[in-house]
């Protein structure tokens, strides 16, 4: 997939800078060719959870954010990351006192 069509399908607007910050995140994510498209299935599916995949500003990392209004979206915005996580062998970690996580890589 080409980083444009990646950046608008996580809803950025196209620019170099945020080109560059994809590319950075792209080679610091082990594996991330076998785990790109599950990125992307994941994104879709935490949208109806008001959680998305975005681009961290603080690392080079792609970051799952959960900001599900109810305990109950929440919750099931959680189990949606874990089964994500189990289901491709993609390596996760979560930021302590937060609803954030890091996509780490692919962990053959």
């Amino acid at each position: 997939m080409q980083r444009e069509a990646m950046l608008t399908q996580l809803g950025y607007a196209p620019n170099d800078a945020l080109v560059k910050q994809l590319t950075n995140i792209v080679n610091n994510t082990k594996g991330y060719e076998k785990i790109q498209k599950h990125i992307m299935d994941l994104h879709n599916h935490l949208q109806v959870n008001n959680s998305y995949v975005a681009l961290s500003n603080s690392s080079d990392y792609f970051k799952i954010k959960i900001e599900s209004k109810t305990e109950e979206l929440s919750q099931e915005a959680h189990e949606k990351v874990e089964h994500f996580s189990n289901k491709f062998k993609v390596e996760i970690k979560q930021l302590e006192t937060k609803n954030t996580y890091y996509i780490i890589g692919f962990n053959h």
